[in-house]
């Protein structure tokens, strides 16, 4: 079992967890106001989904966002452990793209998931590669992000049109929802490459897509040329980004879970259905859809294959984010309509 009976401590309780004592202080404080689920809850779905979440979290660092007063309240990104925090919690240096480093909560055990629930972590951002081997990526990460205008059925559509691709690839993607209005689709990797090369990767796919579909989907970085379609993030490739964790929970009032998904399931499910007070239930009836993510890592090779055709076709490199160094080939940093002016 990971876990004991809880302990009485003061309004707290002290519970045994993968070997570990962890404290929780006010277990009954609510923390989803829809339903009324309080930390306690949380840990107990967590401690559900533990298995599946170690799969896909485990070894990994994370970014915790911490909402002291529950979901709808504030929050703060704590990119640093606490100094205080116990001698057993295992971190890792990150270290962003401008040299600045911080030492990160690396999700080693579930004690580590109630450690963080504890300071007001509902869920976790978590980066592509495993602590042990920051320099290689093993996940490329396809965001489909609904632009104004669209919703759901359109996300589902644009997912039709990437399985479709990664099919005639013969890549095997992972889709799950973003505990929002998205979708993402991962693709576990061999570690071979870069954060660049994954996102050379993602910008492929996404020009790819926007070129068979281009009533639907976008790689358009700007919004203001987005319109109504379905954005292709690519830039969740770029180096030191997270992205929000499978079944993570989301600081949604309804405690909305970001929940792997079986490709049919895409068709079948709303993503606010899928909250931490249904997903255990699911998981057990239907076991976990990414159970076997890890057995046949994949390629990049067909991905960036295409991303040289598109350079060698003229193509400049996408846009970055603002707060990346200026790249090599990359267009003008300025939307279209200031550039014009």
């Amino acid at each position: 079992m990971f876990y004991g009976p809880p302990v009485a401590a003061k309004g707290a309780e002290v519970l045994e967890v993968a070997g570990h004592e962890v404290r929780l202080s006010s277990p009954g404080k609510v923390l989803f106001p829809e339903r009324g689920e309080t930390k306690r809850d949380l840990v107990d779905y967590y401690l559900r989904v533990g298995e599946p979440l170690l799969r896909t979290t485990g070894g990994r660092p994370v970014l915790m966002q911490r909402f002291p007063r529950g979901a709808g309240g504030p929050s703060f990104f704590q990119k640093r452990v606490p100094e205080n925090a116990p001698d057993w919690l295992r971190t890792t240096t990150v270290t962003t793209v401008n040299g600045t480093t911080s030492r990160a909560l690396v999700i080693a055990d579930l004690a580590h998931v109630v450690w963080a629930v504890n300071l007001g972590c509902l869920g976790f951002h978590v980066w592509p590669h495993r602590a042990a081997d920051p320099e290689h990526c093993d996940e490329l990460r396809l965001d489909l992000d609904p632009q104004p205008g669209t919703d759901f059925t359109d996300v589902r559509r644009a997912a039709g049109e990437l399985k479709a691709l990664l099919d005639e690839l013969d890549v095997v993607g992972y889709p799950k929802t973003t505990g929002n209005r998205g979708l993402h689709v991962y693709v576990r990797l061999a570690p071979r490459w870069d954060s660049y090369a994954v996102r050379a990767a993602a910008v492929a796919v996404a020009r790819e897509l926007e070129r068979r579909r281009p009533d639907l989907i976008t790689a358009a970085w700007w919004k203001e040329e987005r319109g109504a379609r379905i954005f292709v993030d690519y830039n969740q490739n770029a180096p030191h980004k997270t992205v929000f964790g499978a079944w993570a929970v989301r600081a949604r009032a309804g405690g909305q879970v970001s929940a792997p998904l079986r490709w049919q399931e895409v068709a079948e499910l709303h993503p606010d259905e899928l909250t931490l007070a249904t997903v255990p239930d699911r998981l057990d009836r239907l076991g976990d859809p990414w159970a076997d993510i890890d057995e046949a890592p994949q390629s990049l090779e067909a991905l960036l294959a295409m991303h040289e055709r598109d350079r060698a076709n003229g193509l400049l490199d996408a846009p970055w984010p603002p707060v990346y160094p200026k790249m090599p080939d990359e267009p003008p940093r300025v939307a279209p309509s200031r550039a014009r002016k």
